[in-house]
């Protein structure tokens, strides 16, 4: 697992979110600046809370001209449940096929529970309107993911 870091373009893509519609991150780079987080699979426990809070403070995140993103491997269908269930306010991306996840260098080996399989791993990057990424988020939790993004920015701002 190779994961670009702050410097790195970031590789342009195109994804279905919870609505069936094309996320295009390049035609949202010339708007706003764009949150792209990586998460294992929706409607779990820590999934679920990390999109909550991302929900709670998209007014915040807008103050930065920031919008956030999350991409899964979850099909479009059960994306559109999380979004409903949760009443999230942001897109849900579905990467089924892994291949945008391979590109951030966020697909790879992980160990749960004793056992090791390929998945996602939850790491996030704010994605600058000229494609580079400005910020690689690896050390949060869930539950804090929000406040440590919202930390960033105003620090990136200053």
């Amino acid at each position: 697992m190779n994961t670009l870091q702050a410097g790195d373009k970031a590789p342009m893509f195109k994804l279905l979110d919870q609505n069936g519609e094309t996320f295009d991150l390049a035609e949202q780079l010339k708007q706003h600046q764009v949150l792209v987080y990586f998460y294992p699979k929706a409607m779990t426990p820590g999934c679920t809370v990390q999109a909550q809070n991302l929900r709670d403070v998209k007014e915040d995140l807008a103050k930065f001209n920031t919008i956030a993103v999350g991409i899964s491997p979850d099909a479009v269908k059960r994306l559109t449940k999380f979004t409903e269930r949760d009443e999230l306010n942001f897109p849900l991306l579905s990467d089924e096929d892994h291949k945008v996840a391979d590109e951030f260098g966020v697909w790879g080996l992980k160990k749960f529970m004793g056992k090791e399989y390929d998945g996602i791993h939850r790491l996030t990057f704010l994605v600058g309107q000229d494609g580079t990424i400005k910020h690689f988020f690896n050390k949060f939790k869930t539950k804090d993911h929000h406040q440590v993004v919202l930390d960033v920015l105003a620090e990136l701002e200053s």
